[in-house]
């Protein structure tokens, strides 16, 4: 429930101000000033009148009406103060500071619960308890530093964590990174993260509001309403980083299909992501340096141009974009050529363009002109150029400033020389410019964000999917792991080819299905949940005896009451997964199948249901994607008939709620068809 109240007040009051710049209310009240607020500004002390050259009153029942209320006291007197901020100053935005709430104990969520009821049944805003506060284009409404440089043009930023985000400020700061607004919700005893993302969808102007969104997230209350606003966001010409921590294998859930013990909360935040066009960082210099790409011009393609003056940045680079699937493309020929003949002797110019240590700024301005306006190939160029004390580092900044605003393709200046070259940097900061001295980690950020793909649509795929059947054989079957031939109903009903199978428990029953179908034959146990874990497959028995001999070994182990008999397929063994996670849905995996599943560990992740952009970009994520594609001599499989399986079973699961846990594995996939050999349901009503 943000309101203008918060984002603009005309008047504020500290409650806890003090001349004590160790302390939040002294700390939070300099910031303000600091910050040249222009409304009037209020302090609650009951020990002094003046405060930091501000007047300061000595019970709160004396201030001025007010619109914005910054709680920096003990948590046992916040509540109070809200009632007679609410019911007698009409005060509409709180930011609580405070902690000893929700975090401490029953108690303190009670006491926080009292306070977050009480401003919601006023209409009022509420930020944090447990927080370091706002900032926005009007005021600096946090007690930390550094405070960033503000423009209106620049990241807004929302974070879980305070210290975090002050954190994420130090790294960024260098970087030349400004903010446009910052909020630092805290234990989000009203306003999350998601709300947040809520009020800037909804306030967004394309002519006036940044577009570069950056979070910090801990803890996802509502994925659907996370996902509905950064797609809207991005839709809007948005583009929007992420850190979501507290998701290791430590916090998934112990489970009995190889899907449960995989599909971790983890699984189900980066499947959000990518529905949402989120690009996810994995630390604090990863999502400075992805909004610092940001405020570069798009990069339409994966072809990068290095241009370098030192060789082993260029070759770290080289090897960071690569591994990410970005591409160095060889220069040769004409190009080459007339390259060469615009640097000094011994440079190379095969990419990266090494245009050795001598150098000119003139050199280096003609090389830029030329990659950029004379080899379409290329859709971006990094320029690595660090102080070696024979050039003027403020020529060179100019340089770059100049060709950064007038060329056609994105061009990332990386800049090594912080220390010896402090000054000119600073300089080429000033001019609006951001900065990247490592060139490691501007490789793997390109890589994510030319990875991370558009906010997925919102239709569900239907065709040839039978939903009322779907319903009724759900409706009809059994809590637990569905039978057989109930597995085979569900798939039929969703269009999603299976294997010929029977179950047998004789036999005569064994060898008339033998005769019908013809050898090569598969046998699985029915009963134990891992059938390989208890001796319970064979494949590709070729005769009546061996499988007599199989039959009768598997109906002796322990919990079998029949054997699945199966048609014999060849070819590349995939797998398709699903688990039910709460808040999120079902979350859809897929990567090669078999015994690959647990010894790789090489799995994409999406979040029901699936679009075929989305199914094609989780299979073409896979670090196995070679080998689906072929490699070797070996045929690749039909990644179009892949595709659509998995967003059939996508779609069959937004009308099977039920279905907690599913496997299909192994698939067999050929170059014409993929079909489900293996599967494995469970369901919870």
């Amino acid at each position: 429930m943000i309101n203008d109240k918060l984002i603009n007040p005309e008047s504020i009051v500290v409650l806890g101000g003090s001349d004590d710049l160790f302390k939040p209310g002294g700390k939070i009240l300099k910031n303000i000033i600091d910050g040249k607020f222009s409304g009037k500004l209020y302090v609650v002390n009951p020990k002094q009148d003046i405060v930091q050259g501000i007047k300061s009153f000595r019970d709160l029942n004396d201030i001025p009406e007010t619109d914005l209320a910054i709680l920096a006291i003990s948590s046992r007197l916040c509540l109070p103060a809200v009632e007679i901020l609410v019911r007698d100053k009409k005060t509409k935005a709180f930011i609580i500071i405070s902690a000893g709430f929700s975090e401490a104990g029953e108690e303190g969520r009670k006491l926080e619960k009292e306070i977050a009821d009480r401003i919601n049944k006023a209409d009022g805003c509420l930020i944090g308890p447990n927080c370091i506060g706002v900032i926005t284009q009007s005021y600096q409404g946090v007690f930390t530093t550094p405070v960033p440089k503000l423009n209106n043009r620049g990241c807004d930023f929302v974070s879980g964590s305070g210290a975090t985000a002050v954190f994420i400020f130090e790294s960024a700061i260098p970087k030349g990174l400004n903010f446009s607004s910052v909020f630092s919700v805290g234990n989000s005893a009203q306003t999350g993260v998601e709300e947040v993302l809520e009020y800037w969808d909804k306030t967004f102007d394309p002519a006036s509001s940044s577009t570069i969104k950056l979070i910090y997230v801990e803890s996802i209350q509502n994925p659907d309403k996370l996902l509905h606003h950064s797609s809207s966001l991005i839709r809007k010409g948005c583009r929007i980083a992420a850190i979501k921590a507290g998701t290791t294998e430590a916090g998934s859930r112990a489970a009995s299909s190889h899907t449960g013990a995989m599909a971790s909360s983890d699984s189900a935040v980066e499947a959000l992501f990518r529905k949402a066009g989120i690009v996810r960082c994995s630390g604090r210099e990863e999502l400075t340096t992805v909004a610092s790409v940001f405020f570069h011009k798009p990069l339409k393609g994966n072809n990068i141009a290095i241009i370098t003056h030192a060789g082993g940045p260029a070759v770290m680079l080289t090897d960071a974009l690569s591994a990410g699937g970005m591409n160095i493309p060889k220069i040769s020929g004409e190009h080459s050529d007339k390259l060469l003949a615009m640097m000094n002797p011994g440079a190379s110019a095969v990419n990266p363009i090494d245009m050795i240590a001598t150098a000119t700024n003139d050199q280096l301005d003609n090389v830029i002109e030329y990659v950029d306006k004379q080899i379409p190939m290329f859709d971006g160029m990094s320029v690595i150029f660090g102080s070696n004390g024979l050039n003027d580092m403020t020529e060179i900044y100019d340089l770059l400033h100049k060709k950064i605003m007038n060329c056609n393709k994105p061009l990332y200046p990386i800049l090594p020389s912080v220390i010896s070259s402090s000054k000119e940097l600073e300089y080429f900061l000033n001019k609006g410019h951001v900065n990247f001295p490592d060139e490691v980690v501007l490789g793997r950020a390109l890589t994510k964000i030319f990875n991370t793909p558009s906010p997925a649509g919102e239709e569900i795929f239907l065709e040839n999917i039978d939903v009322p059947l779907v319903r009724k054989i759900i409706k009809d079957a059994p809590n637990g792991y569905l039978e057989p031939a109930i597995i085979q109903q569900l798939l039929n009903a969703a269009h999603i080819p299976v294997v010929k199978e029977v179950v047998v428990t004789s036999k005569s029953e064994l060898l008339s299905v033998a005769e019908i179908t013809g050898f090569p034959l598969a046998l699985k146990v029915v009963g134990p949940v891992h059938k390989s874990d208890v001796g319970g497959v064979t494949l590709n028995i070729k005769s009546v005896k061996h499988l007599e001999a199989e039959f009768t070994r598997m109906m002796q182990i322990n919990e079998v009451k029949a054997v699945l008999v199966q048609q014999m397929l060849s070819g590349t063994e995939l797998f398709i997964g699903a688990k039910y996670e709460p808040r999120f849905g079902h979350i859809i995996l897929c990567g090669l199948g078999g015994i690959f599943v647990e010894v790789l560990g090489d799995v994409s992740s999406g979040l029901a249901p699936l679009t075929f952009n989305e199914a094609h970009s989780m299979i073409r994520n896979l670090r196995s994607y070679k080998i689906i594609q072929g490699t070797r001599g070996k045929p690749g499989i039909n990644e179009n008939k892949y595709a659509e399986i998995i967003v059939r079973l996508s779609s069959l699961l937004r009308y099977a709620t039920e279905i907690v846990e599913l496997d299909l594995n192994p698939l067999i996939g050929s170059p014409e068809n993929i079909t489900v050999v293996d599967a494995r349901i469970r369901i919870e009503k």
